[in-house]
């Protein structure tokens, strides 16, 4: 696949390329930060999209498919596995994807338990722990720039 770019003069010129013949827009550097937000919408997904009324508490599609038996756990468990599995493509270290892995089995060991189980998985929000960390150590390492700022405010009456 051949992909250009426009020039400023209104010229098309060959996109560089990295390896696999991908543009280099595309590459690992500049995906990191969209993989990132990707994998958050997908934890927002499983474990926060709606608000049960009356009690405004948040659940996700992964305390949703949870109720049906053994099924819903295990498909809950697989999709919890993408975000662990992201995050070793991202270069997370051993212990940092077995504190997540560890997460995933926790929600998924726990939430098959009937009733009280899936009382759990609505509380228990192991995608967004996994992404908070996976978040953490990317700007510790210096691989994503930080979302929050340390450190103290001072107002300043002008």
């Amino acid at each position: 696949m051949d992909f250009t770019q426009a020039h400023p003069a209104g010229r098309f010129a060959r996109a560089e390329t990295v390896s696999g013949g991908r543009p280099a827009f595309l590459s690992a550097d500049l995906g990191r930060e969209a993989s990132l937000a990707r994998l958050e919408t997908l934890a927002h997904l499983m474990d926060t999209a709606f608000i049960i009324p009356g009690i405004n508490r948040r659940v996700g599609f992964d305390a949703l498919i949870g109720l049906v038996p053994v099924i819903g756990d295990v498909a809950g468990m697989v999709i919890s596995s993408f975000i662990v599995y992201e995050a070793r493509r991202l270069g997370a270290p051993r212990w940092l994807l077995a504190r997540m892995g560890l997460n995933v089995a926790f929600d998924g060991l726990i939430g098959a338990v009937p009733v009280a189980g899936d009382l759990f998985d609505a509380a228990f929000k192991a995608n967004r722990r996994n992404v908070r960390l996976l978040r953490r150590w990317m700007e510790r390492s210096g691989g994503l720039r930080p979302t929050e700022i340390e450190g103290t405010a001072t107002r300043l009456d002008g």
